[in-house]
């Protein structure tokens, strides 16, 4: 065989390796990007929520769930790109290995989710209860919970009555918000006045007599339906969510296995000159002062 067509050969050979090394290299790079702008947005939401002394329970806030979810992708993604860049086993095994863990714990949870529905729902409405409690105390809580009764069409967690667990609202406490709900429960009108007192005395109220006035329903109960009729537009989530974390297990997995095989063929490659030195190495013993050398 000519030299040009081994060189060839060999760079037919190394190609599948380069293209895998360029890809994950490119994978990882990108998440660790986008794992410190979520980290990044995440502490400043935070500092700035502590300004404010908002709410004290960190599940319902969002600054905790970005710093929490920023600094994972950002040290999962920087174990993948260096260990592309170094080819080292132990760091592609690790990156591999905790993708897929990270994966089947999502698919773990979406499955009892699904199986213990109504344990799921509970949590849920236990949760935006203890938020419900914290209302004006916290803008992050209070933002989400306005935006989700508007575009939903809903009041509170389970229904309309949870707004009694607010002491503002609740119809012990003084005041006029007393036995109401927040004016983004109420059923928008023709006008552009917002009446924000339209929730006033609702809640020790039965639901057909204030069901022309706040919606009755419960924004979980809502959220979820809105889902099962938009099926596709949560099936595009959930595949943008699993879909990348399978591909980065998946590149792994074969750029580990080129890597092993290039380290099996170095190997090789050694062990054969080794033997092919040693069985050389008496004719040259032989030879003694009589070897003959180029002019």
């Amino acid at each position: 065989m000519a030299a040009g067509d081994a060189e060839q050969v060999r760079y037919c050979g190394r190609l599948p390796y380069l293209c895998l090394k360029l890809t994950l290299i490119t994978y990882s790079t990108t998440f660790w990007v986008i794992g410190a702008l979520v980290l990044a947005v995440g502490i400043y939401a935070e500092v700035e929520r502590q300004k404010y002394k908002t709410l004290e329970s960190a599940f319902l806030a969002p600054a905790i769930i970005l710093i929490l979810l920023g600094i994972i992708m950002f040290l999962v993604s920087f174990v993948g790109v260096l260990a592309s860049l170094r080819d080292n086993l132990c760091l592609l095994q690790a990156f591999m290995y905790i993708l897929g863990i990270c994966l089947l714990i999502e698919l773990t949870g979406g499955v009892v989710a699904l199986i213990f529905r109504n344990q799921t729902i509970n949590f849920l409405n236990d949760n935006i209860r203890r938020g419900i409690e914290n209302y004006y105390d916290d803008l992050d809580f209070k933002n989400i919970m306005d935006s989700v009764q508007k575009q939903f069409k809903c009041c509170g967690g389970e229904d309309y009555k949870d707004w009694s667990q607010n002491v503002y609202h609740n119809c012990a406490a003084p005041g006029p918000l007393a036995c109401g709900v927040p004016y983004t429960c109420c059923i928008t009108n023709k006008t552009d006045t917002i009446n924000t007192m339209c929730g006033y005395k609702t809640i020790d109220k039965e639901r057909l007599s204030v069901q022309h006035v706040i919606y009755v329903r419960g924004c979980t109960n809502a959220v979820l339906i809105w889902f099962l009729d938009n099926y596709s537009i949560m099936a595009g989530v959930l595949l943008g969510i699993l879909l990348p974390q399978f591909l980065g297990v998946l590149l792994s997995l074969l750029y580990i296995t080129r890597v092993e095989d290039i380290i099996t063929e170095h190997k090789l490659s050694e062990r054969l000159f080794e033997e092919a030195r040693q069985r050389s190495a008496p004719e040259f013993a032989g030879a003694g002062c009589c070897m003959c050398y180029p002019g």
